[in-house]
């Protein structure tokens, strides 16, 4: 059998990210109050599992993310560092960087 896929030219191989050629410029805002409760938190690890060591994203939360803080110290110990940036009452945000 005959492989007969397209070969797709490579003109560009990029050092870092996807090799899409995007950008990942600023910090992006994960806005948990429009994720449904039931995949809130698994969405959320998913996203701090795509960091690189240096980068940073803005979580916004409907409420005082103190049981989601807990379980994310609990997961990544030290290498997950954040600081509040807004504090209620329609909104916490927080500025999560991953250290490590």
């Amino acid at each position: 059998m005959t492989d007969t896929r397209p070969e797709l030219p490579l003109t560009q191989k990029s050092q870092t990210g996807c090799g899409c050629g995007c950008t990942d410029e600023g910090v992006p805002a994960l806005d948990a109050r429009q994720i449904p409760h039931a995949i809130r938190h698994a969405t959320i690890f998913g996203a701090l599992g795509g960091l690189r060591p240096g980068q940073q994203m803005d979580l916004i939360a409907p409420h005082d993310p103190l049981p989601l803080l807990a379980q994310i110290s609990e997961r990544e110990g030290d290498a997950v560092t954040w600081d509040y940036r807004e504090r209620g009452p329609e909104a916490w945000t927080l500025r999560l960087t991953r250290t490590a």
